[in-house]
């Protein structure tokens, strides 16, 4: 006797704008395959093209991936030295299919601290899909949510200074557009999802001041596997939840 699985149905009636991703679990597993750290970093790069993708055609308007936090530069050598090669691999390979899906990229984080090759890829991509008009593809490189609210702090009381602002100006939404994600769309700044994979979860300093009113999806899943079938359960769990922003 034959059993046929059903296949599953996902709740899409509300896509989120903004999702953003902790794409977490690359390590462990590559460990699982008995294979280095590295091989799984290559798999996770492998991996965001195709969720770029599908969160493209599911029309999420911006997709803000943490590819490098300021605390990852205390990992191994070797392997932080990998990690800064990935964007010159995925940009130079991946992004002609990015920008033929009218992607465009666009970058957070404290990029003066990043290695000349990663800061040129990184540039090249920015220039060579700054006029499409589709989804945003928001790369985290060098990001901490602490460093990004101190360095916005620090902005506005320079502004004071120069009598530029009054103490009084100040408000959440002037505070949010001196955050690095104040070059986003002003309605799309703040994450309505963010993802974490692996099982872990927590924000691990991510979009610390952003992700005050976000909904939380954690999943088991490693990365590397995570697919797009992996974005649409999330976006189906997004679609079950009820977002009151405070209210009743």
């Amino acid at each position: 006797m034959f059993k046929f699985r059903r296949k599953k149905e996902f709740i899409l009636e509300d896509i989120p704008n903004h999702i953003a991703i902790i794409m977490d679990g690359n390590g462990r597993w590559a460990k699982k395959r008995m294979q280095p750290r590295v091989f799984g970093h290559k798999a996770g790069m492998e991996m965001l093209q195709e969720v770029t993708i599908a969160a493209s055609d599911l029309g999420v308007k911006v997709l803000t991936v943490y590819a490098f936090s300021t605390e990852n530069w205390s990992r191994p050598q070797e392997e932080v030295k990998f990690i800064m090669n990935l964007p010159v691999e995925f940009f130079d390979q991946y992004v002609p299919r990015l920008h033929a899906n009218n992607v465009r990229i666009q970058v957070i984080g404290d990029v003066s601290q990043l290695p000349e090759a990663t800061f040129d890829a990184m540039e090249r991509a920015r220039e060579k899909t700054k006029h499409n008009s589709g989804l945003i593809l928001n790369f985290a490189l060098n990001y901490g949510g602490r460093a990004d609210i101190t360095h916005a702090a620090k902005l506005i009381a320079q502004d004071v200074l120069e009598a530029k602002l009054n103490p009084g100006d100040i408000t959440e939404e002037l505070f949010s557009s001196y955050l690095m994600t104040g070059s986003l769309p002003y309605l799309y700044r703040d994450p309505d999802l963010i993802i974490r994979t692996s099982g872990e979860q927590r924000l691990s300093n991510f979009l610390s001041w952003q992700s005050a009113y976000s909904e939380f999806y954690f999943t088991p899943t490693m990365w590397p596997e995570f697919k797009k079938e992996g974005l649409l359960e999330a976006i189906s769990e997004y679609n079950r939840r009820q977002r009151r922003f405070g209210g009743v």
